[in-house]
């Protein structure tokens, strides 16, 4: 038996009645200021000749794979949401977008991803500031890689391209401003120094929000490591008489600040005063509702593929910003809000 003819991209542009260049832009670019009418009728001859994209021969004779790695901390919660929006603008910008997970930084794993990326040829890659280490990733765009980061704050110019981050630091600064201006004479912040970096800007951000907004107030660090919730309140509202302001490092600590002042009947927001940040579904729907801080992530992810891709395409701008910084929107909630101030809303 005679093995079938292998259908051509040229075959599917005299199916569809287009050029060769209008097929190949749209089955390996995604069709970029192509019109969606010709987008269909070429996706359409494709599939009815039984057409199949050569990827790995096609980047070979490119000498590019139209593909971009993409590296986070894991898949739950902020990370998986940050992958959606960044596939969605990859894949308007032509390329397609390979997401890995560190699992914590696992070294095993970590050097699988490396063996992979640099097998796949990737074009350019995207990593989360918690997804891996400098070393790790230094190999990589050694070998001519381009590199964003996601929240990789001050990371050597001989690694990445630059970063887009989240303004998490002046988040918490200005949830001091919140407490402070709503009568809080006590402001807490509960860190995760797991969490490094990220941590790390959260306290900057309290740190100084303290020093704008706190002056004669008294205040308090804790980490979750080993933090018995209940414990930590009935210590704050014994030592301190006046309302207490607390900052989550996220709202998954904040619902469990929250339930262990529920438990404790602590007034809120009368005695306590509760902000997280994420803005997660978790915030939005507990009882009462957890004020926080909501993360730009369309903006973030057209900002960290317009930035690669620039690099990828040669276009860069002038005066482009090396560490693009993203600010944070507040979103006020019940354990915030006074009476008086949720009557009038």
């Amino acid at each position: 038996m005679s093995k079938p003819k292998q259908v051509t991209i040229v075959d599917v542009a005299e199916h569809a009645g287009v050029s060769i260049a209008t097929v190949s832009n749209v089955l390996n670019r995604g069709g970029i200021r192509t019109s969606k009418e010709t987008i269909r009728k070429v996706e359409l001859a494709a599939n009815e000749l039984g057409y199949r994209r050569n990827i790995m021969a096609a980047g070979l004779s490119r000498q590019k794979t139209f593909e971009i790695g993409l590296i986070i901390p894991g898949f739950k919660s902020i990370y998986g949401t940050l992958a959606e929006h960044l596939q969605l603008e990859a894949h308007h910008a032509g390329y397609h977008l390979t997401v890995f997970s560190s699992n914590g930084l696992d070294p095993d794993i970590e050097r699988r991803h490396l063996e992979v990326l640099l097998q796949r040829r990737v074009d350019g890659l995207i990593c989360h500031g918690l997804a891996m280490g400098m070393e790790a990733t230094r190999s990589i765009v050694n070998q001519g890689t381009p590199l964003v980061l996601i929240n990789g704050w001050n990371w050597p110019e001989d690694i990445s391209i630059g970063s887009v981050n989240f303004g998490i630091a002046g988040a918490n600064e200005r949830s001091c401003k919140v407490l402070a201006e709503r009568g809080c004479t006590m402001l807490c912040y509960v860190g995760h120094k797991g969490s490094k970096i990220i941590d790390e800007q959260r306290r900057i951000g309290f740190g100084e929000g303290l020093r704008k907004y706190g002056s004669g107030l008294l205040h308090d660090l804790a980490d979750i490591q080993e933090l018995d919730y209940e414990g930590y309140l009935t210590d704050l509202v014994q030592r301190h008489s006046g309302r207490i302001g607390v900052i989550a490092f996220d709202d998954n600590i904040a619902l469990k600040l929250l339930s262990a002042a529920n438990k404790l009947h602590i007034p809120i927001p009368d005695r306590l005063m509760l902000i997280g940040i994420n803005n997660d579904y978790i915030a939005m729907n507990s009882y009462p509702g957890i004020s926080s801080w909501d993360i730009p992530y369309s903006d973030h992810a057209r900002s960290v593929i317009h930035k690669l891709v620039n690099k990828l395409e040669g276009k860069p701008e002038e005066g482009e910003v090396r560490e693009l910084e993203l600010p944070l929107t507040f979103m006020d909630r019940e354990t915030t809000k006074l009476t008086e101030e949720m009557g009038n809303g």
